[in-house]
């Protein structure tokens, strides 16, 4: 928390917002495989930085995503002693999700369920009811491991399959979710369609009424618009957002033209002309870019 000066000259509290980075996002698309060392040596340094929370793995079949086939062996490398950073890794069904609970070192577990009945049989080959059953099952393993559970919102601001979509919709979502107690919701617009009004009327309407949620946006956008999809939503009230580092990733079961993330430096730039409260340590994030941009040179 920090303070700032409010529209009459009054100090306010400015209310911490979390970064999460998601080099997992980033990577899992890429074709050429990531040697494990190469993960490793780039997420360690991930950690030194501050983030919330690294996105950093997934328990998912390694024929769907043959990127993230080592994720146990990458974790094992991990060096959290000194880091205040979450681990959070992505599940995709039950048996997913118990075996990463099996793993102390994860705190959090994501679960992606989506507005679009097309997306969520693409994503995970099941409908969205099938999806919210077993979304149930992971919640009650969670509380049992004392772990969390973040539940993404894909398609949370439209598709481009037809499927039908409204911002009620999303609050009937998110009622959904939270009587399931789910406590933290990230709406991720799969796709990049949200423009930035869209994205600041939803979030208002959700932080108004779900104020005992964590509320947060995956957003995707090119670089020209990215900046102001950022401000659209902390301007709202988001509290915690997603990137990654040079704007890489996408889900590749989307099968559409994606863009990519939104770049974690824009969304730091964001926060700090802002004035945000963030806990991202500046020189430990530009020795961060320099290895992304080592890693990830060169590879499609």
């Amino acid at each position: 928390m920090e303070t700032e000066n409010g529209p009459n000259g009054d100090r306010q509290v400015s209310q911490l917002v979390k970064v999460i980075e998601c080099p997992r996002d980033a990577m899992q698309g890429i074709e050429d495989f990531i040697p494990t060392e190469t993960k490793i040596r780039y997420l360690n340094k991930l950690l030194e930085v501050g983030f919330d929370t690294l996105d950093f793995g997934s328990f998912v079949s390694p024929k769907t995503v043959p990127q993230m086939r080592d994720t146990k062996n990458v974790l094992a490398g991990l060096r959290q002693e000194r880091s205040n950073t979450s681990l959070l890794a992505i599940i995709a069904n039950t048996r997913g999700a118990l075996e990463a609970l099996e793993y102390p070192a994860i705190a959090f577990l994501g679960f992606p369920i989506s507005i679009s009945e097309t997306f969520q049989k693409k994503n995970t080959n099941k409908s969205i009811s099938e999806s919210l059953a077993q979304l149930a099952e992971i919640q009650e393993a969670c509380k049992k491991k004392e772990r969390g559970l973040v539940a993404y919102i894909s398609m949370g601001f439209g598709n481009p399959y037809g499927d039908p979509y409204s911002p009620e919709i999303v609050l009937k979502f998110v009622e959904v979710l939270r009587s399931l107690d789910i406590s933290i919701i990230s709406v991720a617009d799969t796709v990049g369609l949200a423009l930035p009004t869209e994205i600041n009327t939803l979030f208002k309407s959700l932080t108004g009424e779900y104020t005992s949620i964590e509320l947060g946006v995956h957003l995707h956008a090119s670089p020209k618009h990215s900046k102001e999809k950022v401000e659209a939503a902390i301007s709202a009230g988001c509290q915690r957002i997603d990137g990654a580092l040079l704007g890489l990733g996408g889900c590749p079961m989307a099968e559409d033209d994606l863009v990519g993330n939104i770049d974690t430096t824009i969304i730091k730039e964001v926060l700090d002309d802002g004035g945000k409260a963030h806990t991202l340590e500046n020189d430990r994030f530009l020795e961060a870019l320099v290895i992304a941009r080592e890693v990830f040179s060169g590879l499609t």
